[in-house]
């Protein structure tokens, strides 16, 4: 039995006041966890640097200049400190990005009021008779377009119900927020990660005719595979040089006379949040807000479908004449 609508819209209150807590929940939550995260990937940056410049390629390291090492380290620091504020400042402008589009969509309703009010008077100067024909003349185009387009009657019916898209503390709205999220994370650590082979590039440690594309599709391989050995946020390269290949290959097997095996940096996420105990943490508590989100939202969807079906019967009932 389908319940009032009094009560299905006050358990649809009820649920958009727990999101918009869980919205403020998540904000903060994510704040700590960019700021630990930004720190995490300074620290473990240097360190992939560290063992990239005396593991994997203590030869190209020491053919620096001690001045050309220490402007080397200054640069890689520089780059860490710069994506570590660029982290800490997402959620900061996430928040100024809705606050804009919430400007936009005011100024819009503003200048749709303002339109509409210059229609009003424009309205006034008709003579009543003629604006009374003209409204019994659209009610009857608008019936006899309905009974021709059953889709439109639909729709008819709907706008009776007041049917409304979510709103801004929908489920809907603070998942896509936070998937926006974690994509800008991703990819201030692929940034990251590319600036600094090219520093080193520069800096003579990896090859110079190493071209990007060669390191995104190992990447790009290696993310499908099974997880690395070695030491963290390192991607090792093996590539064929054998001149009768048509074109260059990644290679997986034992290093082979005419292979070039190259190390260059890789920031995974997994890896930072793994090494690090103060990421990990608010990473479980992300997690564990997301299960709220999930709960909460199918209860929203549950009650809101239950809402539509209250208001298309009332609708259904209000427009419904017998012959």
């Amino acid at each position: 039995m389908v319940r009032p609508r009094e009560r299905i819209e006050q358990d649809l209150a009820g649920l958009e006041e727990a999101l918009a807590a869980l919205n403020l929940e998540f904000r903060s939550t994510y704040e700590g966890y960019l700021t630990a995260l930004g720190q995490a990937v300074r620290q473990q940056l240097i360190l992939a640097c560290y063992h990239l410049c005396t593991q994997a390629v203590p030869e190209s390291f020491l053919k620096l200049s001690f001045d050309g090492r220490q402007k080397m380290q200054q640069s890689v620091r520089a780059l860490a400190v710069a994506s570590e504020e660029k982290l800490r400042s997402l959620v900061t402008e996430s928040q100024a990005d809705e606050e804009i589009e919430k400007d936009k969509e005011e100024d819009e309703e503003e200048e749709e009021d303002e339109d509409d009010f210059d229609k009003d008077e424009e309205e006034d100067d008709f003579d009543k008779d003629e604006e009374e024909d003209e409204e019994e003349e659209d009610e009857e185009d608008e019936e006899d377009e309905k009974e021709k387009n059953p889709v439109s009657a639909i729709n008819y019916l709907f706008s009776l119900a007041n049917y409304q898209l979510p709103s801004a503390n929908s489920p809907e709205s603070l998942a896509r927020w936070q998937n926006s999220m974690e994509k800008s994370i991703v990819h201030i650590l692929k940034l990251l990660s590319r600036d600094t082979n090219r520093l080193l590039q520069q800096s003579g440690i990896l090859p110079s005719q190493l071209p990007e594309p060669v390191l995104e599709a190992a990447s790009q391989a290696e993310s499908s595979g099974d997880s690395v050995a070695g030491p963290p946020n390192l991607l090792n390269i093996i590539i064929e040089t054998d001149a009768s290949s048509a074109s260059r290959k990644l290679a997986a097997a034992t290093f082979g006379s005419r292979a070039l095996h190259i190390t260059a940096i890789k920031l995974r996420l997994s890896e930072i949040e793994f090494a690090d105990a103060g990421t990990s943490a608010w990473r479980q508590q992300i997690r564990n807000l997301s299960v709220k989100l999930n709960s909460l939202g199918r209860d929203y969807q549950k009650k809101q479908r239950e809402l539509a079906v209250v208001e298309a019967e009332s609708a259904w009932r209000s427009s419904w004449f017998e012959d």
